[in-house]
Parts: structure tokens; sequence; C-alpha cells
């Protein structure tokens, strides 16, 4: 039934406001009321009767379907379509004219395939109503047409307002899930921004401490690595609100290496093949940020090795932990990142020992 895709949640039809509208159509009853009214529908009563049920009915019907009461619309649908077939058949004329509007209550009530085989069949019963009264070719076939376009044309037009209704309830939806994932982005890019750079600055601040009492200009570097991480870390979370942060891979590669002998970690840094270049550079900084900080962390490594090749990068390093990083939101929010544009990551424990990080990037990602 079309009137159960005219209603959204909030309950407010997509359809002619009230369905007053198709409320008008009634008025096709003019032409019966005329011919009652100047006495050539006899018996009065009985034509009088029969126009007070067929626009009670069409009405009922209208409503009804409006409201979404699919059985009470059809019973009414049925019944209009009985009145007016029995009252046109009895009286000619000027009734013929309520055909039509059994056709606009059909293209209301009825959806689909329903409403197509309905309507042939009331096109078929009108037309055979005006030939039995004797009207000729070109009358049947206006009256029969008629009938047919006024329901395919109400029924079109409620489609459309359907289809409108699910289009921007579509769009609604497409909206929300732009939220969602906007949300997730910025929480990924949060915790991985903040994750390496708290990283490096706790590992520079035990530094610091350690250096203290022995190297007062060393200590003095370190300091101001501190504060040009903090600065840095400052403008990454700017960009990433903003959605435009890139990552340059060289600057990452200098920074995991100088932040791993920051750590008391040896850092062996490896390129072959061409340099990767747009998204894949950004995606792949990202995993060498992620890889890094996972080194510090978690393995207690004394050598890390980062190798790049082409579209992929491998981090392993000969620490006893076996589960460095394993499972944790770092790595998931990696992984999400890289399958957006086809890539993969794995990672997981070496049989020697130590830790095995991998991500590739297909060709296209650039």
């Amino acid at each position: 039934m079309l009137a159960d895709h005219l209603r959204p949640p909030d309950g407010k039809p997509y359809g002619p406001p009230d369905a007053k509208g198709l409320l008008a159509f009634v008025l096709l009853g003019v032409a019966a009321v005329w011919d009652t009214a100047i006495g050539a529908s006899r018996p009065a009563w009985l034509a009088w009767s029969g126009l007070a049920a067929a626009a009670a009915l069409y009405m009922a019907a209208v409503l009804l379907a409006f409201r979404g009461r699919t059985a009470p619309a059809t019973a009414s649908l049925a019944a209009l379509a009985a009145v007016v077939t029995v009252m046109a058949a009895r009286f000619g004329e000027g009734w013929l004219y309520l055909f039509p509007m059994v056709g606009i209550a059909c293209g209301t009530v009825l959806y689909g395939r329903r409403v197509q085989i309905t309507l042939l069949a009331l096109t078929a019963v009108t037309a055979l109503v005006v030939w039995d009264g004797g009207g000729n070719v070109e009358t049947i076939m206006a009256f029969a047409w008629g009938t047919f376009s006024a329901g395919i044309v109400a029924a079109f037009i409620l489609h459309l307002h359907a289809l409108i209704g699910e289009l921007r309830d579509t769009r609604q939806r497409l909206a929300e899930a732009a939220v969602a994932e906007e949300r997730l982005r910025f929480a990924r890019d949060l915790h991985d921004l903040l994750g390496h750079t708290l990283s490096v600055i706790v590992v520079k601040a035990e530094a610091v401490r350690r250096l203290a009492p022995s190297d007062p200009g060393q200590v003095q570097r370190q300091a101001a690595d501190i504060e040009t991480v903090g600065r840095q870390a400052l403008a990454e979370v700017r960009e990433a609100v903003t959605g435009y942060r890139t990552s340059s891979l060289d600057g990452e590669l200098n920074r995991a290496a100088d932040t791993l002998r920051t750590a008391g970690v040896e850092p062996v840094v490896s390129r072959t093949g061409a340099a990767p270049g747009g998204q894949a550079q950004t995606l792949l900084g990202w995993v060498v940020r992620e890889g890094v900080t996972n080194v510090i962390r978690h393995s207690g490594a004394t050598r890390a090795e980062i190798t790049l090749a082409g579209q992929s990068v491998t981090i392993t390093d000969n620490g006893p932990a076996t589960s460095a990083g394993e499972g944790g939101s770092g790595l998931r929010g990696l992984a999400e990142r890289l399958s957006q544009a086809g890539g993969t990551v794995e990672a997981g424990p070496l049989p020697q020992g130590g830790w095995r990080l991998a991500a590739s990037i297909p060709e296209t990602a650039d």
C-alpha cells in the first residue's frame, strides 16, 4: 500500500497535506448531482443515496490510505467501485464521470502491481458500462482512458512523494554516517598523535633526568627537543581537528631515528625502490610513527630496524617482549586507515624473538 511509504518517523506525510488535494476530486460527481437535481436520474431517493455513499466512500478510502490503515481503505475502495458501477449502469450520463474518481482512489489506496491490475479491471468495467449505455467508440475510449490515466497519475504523484521522502531519509542517514566517520577519524588521529608525542616527551624527560648531574649542555638540547615536540604536537592536533593533517615520510623517519636513539634503541633505517608519494607517503608515515611508539613503549629492545621498500614498510626489533602493541587501539586504528586505501597491516612476534610490524599499500593508493 502506497500510504505505508508516505510517513517518515515523525508521522508527517510526504504527500499532499491531510490529503486535501485528493479529496477535491470528489467534485467529479457534480455531473451526477446535476442529473439528479433536474430529475434525469430516477428514483431520486436512490440517486441521492448513491451520491452520498460514493462521496463518503471515496473520502474514507483516501483518508484511511493516508493514515496507513490498509484493510479499511481497501474495503472502502471496493465498496466505492461497486456503488459507482451499479449507479452508472442504472443512470448513465453524468454518473459515468464517477469512474475517474474511482481510478484516483485506486491510485491512492493501492501500490505496485495491485494498482496496475485493479486499474486495468476498472477500465474494462468502465468501457463495458459505457458501451451498455449506448455510448459510441469515442465515448467509450474517453471514459476508459480518463479512468485509467486518472489512477495512474495519482499513483505516480504519490509514489514520487514517497521517493522524495525516502531520499530525504537517506540524506539524513548519510549525514549521520559522515558525522560518525569524522568522529572515528578524529579519535584515531588524536590517539596516534598524542600517543607518539607523549612517548617521545617521556623518553626525553627521562634523558634529561639522567643527564642533569653530568652534562648540562645535553640537558639543554633535550629540553629544547621537548619544547619542539610539544609545539609540533599542538600544531598537529589543530591540523587533525580540521582534517588536513599530512605527514612527511622523511620527517617521520628522522624523528623515529632520533626518538629511538634517545630511548637507548639503536635505529637502522634502510630504503629501496622508488619513494612513495601522495596518500601512500602519509599512510606509511603513520605506520612508522605507530611502530616506533610501540617499540619504545612495549618491546624492551636495544635495536630496531625500519625498512622501506617502495610502498611497503617493515619495523622489527630484538626485544624480548612478544606482544608489543598486540590488539591495541593503535594497531586497530592503523589497520582501519590502511584498509580504506586497500592496504594491509600485519603484526606479530618473530620466531627468534622480537616483534615485526609490516604494512603495504597498493600502487593505486597514489
